[in-house]
């Protein structure tokens, strides 16, 4: 059996991938698994749009052919002093096409001269399944830190390099992979979708 996760980006599947290889499954992109629909994430929460996502895709009868499972994540910053912008439009703040150079240059002057102390944020990562039986399930995984002030490190993608995590002393995009994994809110939320996919597998007998 197949996993198809709903995504393109490259990045997300290496950590996808690095995250559920105990699991000893194919995971396929959209592309890769000859994929291609817009899904229009009207959702209101991450969840909403995670499970938008995952249904849409289960639904195609490309998909019900293949008996795969499908992911989908929805997943975003929410920094609190700006009332949790920019929440679930993450990927599509300033534009889907502006980079995330100019858009994390454009959060950090939005705090200037806000402390430490009110610069709190999270990172948030819900993960929908939906199975072939058409059964769902919906998890949410967070890390908690607070916006930096430079972005720092080239190891992370996205927001990673100004979101600082005090415990580590570092930004997401200063770790290394195996640290990020574990404690990101992606890495989290993977992990509870674990035994909801070992749960399935086992009623079918895989």
């Amino acid at each position: 059996m197949k996993i198809i996760f709903a995504t393109g980006n490259k990045n997300k599947m290496t950590e996808i991938r690095q995250i559920l290889r105990d699991l000893g499954m194919e995971i396929l992109s959209m592309k890769e698994a000859g994929v291609d629909i817009d899904i229009v994430e009207d959702g209101k929460s991450f969840e909403e749009n995670a499970m938008i996502k995952a249904s849409a895709i289960a639904e195609l009868p490309e998909v019900r052919a293949m008996d795969a499972i499908v992911l989908a994540d929805d997943s975003g910053l929410e920094i609190d002093y700006l009332n949790k912008e920019p929440g679930i439009y993450s990927a599509r703040y300033m534009g889907e096409e502006t980079s995330y150079h100019i858009k994390n240059a454009n959060l950090i002057e939005r705090l200037t001269g806000v402390p430490d102390g009110k610069r709190t944020a999270r990172f948030v990562c819900c993960v929908a399944a939906a199975f072939p039986d058409r059964k769902t399930e919906v998890v949410r995984g967070t890390i908690e830190g607070r916006i930096g002030y430079k972005e720092e490190g080239e190891n992370g993608f996205g927001y990673d390099p100004i979101f600082y995590v005090p415990e580590y002393g570092c930004t997401t995009a200063s770790m290394s992979s195996e640290t990020k994994n574990a404690i990101s809110h992606r890495g989290k939320a993977l992990q509870l979708i674990k035994p909801v996919i070992g749960a399935y597998l086992d009623t079918k007998g895989i």
